[in-house]
């Protein structure tokens, strides 16, 4: 039986990774459960998954939690409350769903702990992918991917030797705006960006695919998890989200993962990898489909991720600041603060202004991180 720990149960993720577990209770064991602010869906899934250490944001929720669930399951609260799930549990596999940079402590402090790592946060490579990887190989643990694009490329890579690989493309569905032009973008609403077409997702994730940001963030953690250069990633429109991304070798032959567009999959598969069984997920028809269709990108267009391979090719701590001001974008642009476009301008402005760090150590990007935010959350964009 696979003993689990999950960061960040009440997002999308999360609670779809216990939707895979609940299909198969004799398979799987809940150790931990770490969350934001949700204590109604926390409390519920406490209860039914029964675990035996949990972590939620703040000291109050967890005083509140102590009132609501069986005396015996430890409670903690805050960062300290991630890393304690994260590491100090009998869970040999951790599930990092948490959104943003703050799965980077709790993941290190699994890795440490000598963790098996289901990584869902793409973020933790992003800002410190030569920290992690470097932590992964020392401590001899496996860090396998979650992200539908990723799990995608690792199960084409299954059995290949990458020094026979002509290069990896990820596939976009393109966000909300996908059929928009630039100049229609102006004045959109939260509401429409957060309408995305193919996937259930978290609302920053979803306005993330819609800025291309989150394309970005991916193109670079696959820099870190397949150890290939950006010159051998490519990126690709696929509006029905149904092949996740292709591998191309150098006798030009393709491996494409395909399937659904349910998250459930790659978690299971990561949940259960190297064994594959049997999912609650549905079958591909591809007759009723009928066509797949692709769009070569248009990095003018989506400047945020031309942005990303810029950042990534430069390394150092330009993807931390790359990061960092996104993340504080999009909560400006969630509480009505700036307008969409704003959110790339924001970004290229916290670019501009920082000056690079070419090998940080973990506190130097902690730093960055803190200082990119503090700058982003300032610069003066409004909503004309």
């Amino acid at each position: 039986m696979r003993k689990i720990a999950i960061l960040g149960s009440t997002g999308s993720i999360g609670t779809q990774t216990l939707d895979v577990i609940s299909h198969y209770p004799d398979q799987f064991k809940v150790e931990g459960l770490a969350a934001g602010t949700n204590a109604a869906l926390f409390i519920e899934q406490i209860h039914r998954f029964k675990p035996r250490k949990v972590s939620i944001a703040t000291k109050e929720l967890a005083d509140q939690l102590k009132q609501q669930i069986p005396a015996d399951i430890e409670v903690y609260y805050g960062d300290e409350g991630l890393v304690e799930v994260a590491s100090r549990t009998d869970a040999d596999f951790v599930v990092t769903a948490l959104v943003g940079s703050q799965g980077l402590p709790s993941t290190l402090a699994a890795i440490r702990a000598g963790k098996n790592i289901g990584l869902a946060n793409k973020e933790t490579l992003v800002t410190a992918g030569h920290i992690v990887t470097s932590m992964v190989r020392e401590y001899g643990v496996t860090m396998l991917p979650i992200d539908s694009e990723h799990s995608a490329i690792f199960q084409c890579l299954n059995g290949e030797s990458m020094e026979n690989i002509k290069k990896i493309t990820i596939t976009a569905s393109g966000g909300s705006f996908r059929d928009r032009t630039r100049e229609q973008l102006q004045g959109v609403t939260v509401e429409e960006a957060l309408n995305h077409p193919n996937w259930s997702m978290g609302a920053k994730i979803t306005i993330d695919s819609a800025t291309m940001v989150n394309k970005g963030l991916e193109v670079i953690e696959a820099h870190w998890l397949f150890d290939l250069p950006y010159e051998q990633i490519d990126v690709l429109i696929h509006p029905e989200s149904i092949i996740h991304s292709f591998v191309e070798f150098n006798d030009s032959s393709i491996i494409a993962q395909m399937g659904n567009p349910d998250m459930r999959v790659p978690i299971q598969y990561a949940l259960t990898y190297p064994e594959r069984i049997a999912s609650p997920a549905a079958s591909l028809d591809l007759a009723r489909i009928g066509k797949l269709h692709f769009r070569e990108m248009d990095y003018d267009r989506y400047p945020c991720l031309r942005m990303a391979f810029e950042c990534g090719k430069i390394g150092g701590t330009a993807p931390t600041v790359f990061n960092a001001a996104n993340e504080v974008a999009v909560a400006r642009f969630l509480r009505g603060e700036i307008s969409f476009l704003h959110i790339e301008d924001v970004i290229a402005s916290a670019l501009d202004k920082h000056q690079l760090i070419s090998m940080p150590t973990l506190e130097q990007i902690q730093e960055t991180d803190r200082l990119t935010r503090q700058l982003a959350l300032n610069i003066p964009f409004g909503l004309s």
